[in-house]
C-alpha cells in the first residue's frame, strides 16, 4: 500500500514536470509607456529686413537744369504766375536776359501769342515783371525764377479764346530747350498776349 502512493505521488511529480514542459514561458513584460516628442520645427535663415529704398529723384535734363511751376495769382482777369528754373547739374550755370517761350496747348501745338518784355498793355501795374536784365551765375542747386502776366479776357466772341498747358522755354541763347507742363493753364481769352519778366534770382 506503502508502495502505491509513493508510485502515485512519483507519477504525479513526474507528470507535472512533464506537463511543465508543454507550457510555453510568460511573455516578457510590454515596455512602458514612451512619449513622441515631435521634431523641434525648422527655422529658416531669414535675411535682415533692409529698409524701403527711397524715390528716385527725376534725372537732370541733358542741359543741367529743370523748370518748375511757381505760385500764380488772378484778380480780376489779371493772372501773375512764376515759374523756375533750378540748376540740378554739377557746374555753375548762367543766365542773362530774357528766355525764349512758346506756349503749347494739351496736343503740345502752337497757341498763337506775342511774348513782350514787361507788362506793356498788359497792366500799369506792379506784377513782378518789371526789372532791367542782370547776370545770374547759379550754384549746383540753386534757382532763378520768370514772372509771367496776361489778361484773361474775350474781347472778341467772334475768335476762339486761347489756352496753353505747355510751356516750351530755352533759357539762354543756344541751350537745350525744356518743356514744362503746368497744373493750371495760361488763358490768355483772346488777347494773344504774355509778358514777362528777365531771369531773376531766386528769393525762396
Amino acid at each position: 500500500m506503502t508502495r502505491w502512493v509513493v508510485g502515485v505521488a512519483g507519477a504525479v511529480v513526474v507528470a507535472g514536470a512533464v506537463a511543465g514542459c508543454d507550457v510555453p514561458p510568460a511573455p516578457p513584460a510590454a515596455p512602458g509607456p514612451s512619449v513622441l516628442r515631435p521634431p523641434a520645427p525648422t527655422v529658416a535663415p531669414t535675411a535682415a529686413a533692409s529698409p524701403p529704398a527711397a524715390a528716385a529723384a527725376p534725372a537732370c535734363p541733358e542741359g543741367g537744369v529743370r523748370l518748375l511751376e511757381g505760385p500764380g495769382d488772378a484778380a480780376m482777369g489779371l493772372r501773375v504766375a512764376d515759374v523756375q528754373l533750378v540748376n540740378c547739374g554739377t557746374q555753375p550755370y548762367v543766365l542773362e536776359g530774357y528766355p525764349e517761350i512758346r506756349l503749347l496747348d494739351r496736343k503740345r501745338a502752337p497757341v498763337e501769342v506775342t511774348v513782350v518784355h514787361g507788362a506793356d498793355g498788359i497792366t500799369g501795374a506792379p506784377t513782378g515783371v518789371e526789372g532791367v536784365p542782370q547776370r545770374i551765375e547759379l550754384q549746383p542747386g540753386r534757382a532763378a525764377s520768370l514772372a509771367m502776366v496776361w489778361r484773361n479776357l474775350v474781347t472778341d466772341s467772334t475768335v476762339p479764346a486761347a489756352e496753353g498747358w505747355v510751356l516750351d522755354v530755352t533759357p539762354r541763347p543756344g541751350a537745350p530747350r525744356l518743356e514744362l507742363e503746368l497744373r493750371h493753364s495760361v488763358d490768355l481769352g483772346n488777347t494773344g498776349k504774355l509778358g514777362i519778366s528777365p531771369w531773376k534770382a531766386a528769393t525762396r
